[in-house]
């Protein structure tokens, strides 16, 4: 693994540890890396009124573009699991990959500055690299209003 994505998925792993996840539980973080080496961090923020919950890649989007970014986006990790009792987050055996409202929210950051982001889904011990198109085929964006 190369020292950009190594770093990329310990910035996922450490935002995870800053979710707020009294319902489920399940710690997600993720890291945004830009194409000027700028890394974007966010965690899921649950909320008592379920549907009112966000995850941590909509709040790294939002975070994004907060910051005035609009494109550039290179990469993308996402890390979840429990927390132990010292605050660690303990990687399941399966990758955490963002669900279908994410991967929108980062199409829409992505055709902005025209990239296809890979896309890293963290396990315990392994990692799944996927380019977002391969994620979000024919997806909807920017262009689709021109």
């Amino acid at each position: 693994m190369s020292e950009p994505i190594t770093d990329l998925v310990a910035a996922a792993i450490e935002a995870a540890r800053n979710a707020y996840a009294p319902y489920s539980g399940f710690h997600v973080g993720a890291a945004l890396l830009f194409d000027d080496g700028a890394v974007v961090q966010a965690a899921n923020v649950e909320n008592a009124s379920y549907g009112l919950s966000l995850c941590a890649e909509a709040n790294a989007v939002a975070r994004a573009m907060t910051e005035g970014r609009r494109g550039g986006l290179v990469a993308v990790a996402i890390a979840g699991g429990k927390a132990d009792a010292a605050g660690a987050i303990v990687l399941g055996p399966e990758p955490v990959m963002p669900c279908g409202r994410c991967r929108q929210m980062l199409h829409e950051l992505a055709a902005l500055g025209e990239t296809d982001p890979e896309v890293i889904g963290t396990a315990d011990g392994s990692l799944t690299r996927l380019p977002l198109s391969a994620l979000l085929p024919h997806a909807f964006g920017p262009a689709n209003l021109a």
